[in-house]
């Protein structure tokens, strides 16, 4: 039986571990996918306090070799229920298996929505990106494309349009749902192009690199070829908090309702990172409850 479990092994996790290793409890970090987490579609990371620059990938590296030397253990396997059995905490993995400890850090994070078309999820942190803050830069001087029309389409494409050429709002919806003075906002550069009512349904590209977007009317029309050297997405993101509904509060967008703490309403269960119910997730934000939720629960286990 170890001290603590992690479910979820990005960078929020990691962090986990990494704080809960130091106050000597033993540490088993479970990732269902690759450990690192979303920041490892990053090619370049240029946010990170202390660092110039790094991949993301790098970054992943890094964290995963320092908890290993700390004595973390770590399982590719995916969490699929965690059980409250009082003082000891029963994980139900994918793979049949009932890993025990004296409390658990869920820390499983979002995935973003993506379109669904071919070749998609190929380029993701090559051409395809969801974080304006994060991405933004490497298209100073050319064109990007964005797709959606909500709030978070609107605030990231006016930190584009800063930086960019010219920016192409995509909105499949007929008009744009966002708040109106972030419209106005943005609307009022002169390097913004709008397009709604349309679908964008091929993405081009030439040698692996993107060279534009195929949109096509909902309504009915032809189909419209529209160059851009990037495309960033803002079409919702997915938490995927549902199975541990049981143990933690979710709000109305599934998000777990746990303040600054990372407690929740199960003693010995914490939570950890985008997965929680915040205003800003970013890397920093991500690692900052890491340590918060692995704090809490040393302090829970002591």
């Amino acid at each position: 039986m170890k001290d603590l479990i992690i479910v979820g092994g990005g960078p929020a996790g990691m962090t986990a571990a990494l704080y809960a290793l130091r106050n000597g409890k033993s540490v088993l970090v479970l990732e269902k996918h690759g450990f690192g987490g979303q920041i490892t579609y990053s090619p370049k990371v240029e946010n990170w306090p202390g660092t110039l620059q790094m991949s993301g990938n790098e970054f992943a590296d890094r964290m995963m070799d320092q908890i290993l030397v700390q004595g973390a253990e770590v399982d590719l396997a995916e969490a699929l229920c965690v059980e409250d059995r009082g003082d000891t905490k029963a994980v139900i993995t994918d793979d049949g298996r009932t890993l025990e400890a004296r409390a658990v850090v869920i820390a499983v994070g979002v995935k973003h929505r993506m379109l669904g078309l071919p070749g998609e999820t190929d380029l993701v942190g090559e051409g395809v990106h969801f974080c304006a803050v994060c991405d933004g830069d490497f298209y100073a001087g050319k064109t990007v494309c964005m797709a959606g029309g909500g709030n978070s389409a609107l605030q990231e494409a006016i930190l584009l349009s800063g930086q960019c050429e010219k920016v192409i709002m995509l909105q499949d919806l007929p008009e744009f749902t966002g708040e109106k003075k972030l419209q106005q906002a943005l609307f009022a550069r002169p390097n913004v192009e709008c397009h709604t009512g349309v679908r964008i349904t091929a993405l081009r590209t030439e040698a692996g690199t993107l060279t534009g977007v195929e949109i096509m009317p909902r309504f009915g029309g032809t189909a419209q070829f529209i160059p851009c050297d990037g495309l960033f997405e803002a079409i919702g993101l997915i938490p995927e908090n549902e199975a541990f509904r049981p143990l933690a509060d979710l709000d109305e967008r599934g998000y777990f309702s746990a303040n600054e703490d990372c407690c929740t309403k199960t003693p010995g269960i914490f939570i950890a990172g985008d997965c929680r119910a915040k205003s800003v997730r970013q890397l920093t934000t991500a690692v900052a409850d890491g340590a918060a939720a692995a704090l809490a629960a040393c302090r829970y286990l002591d």
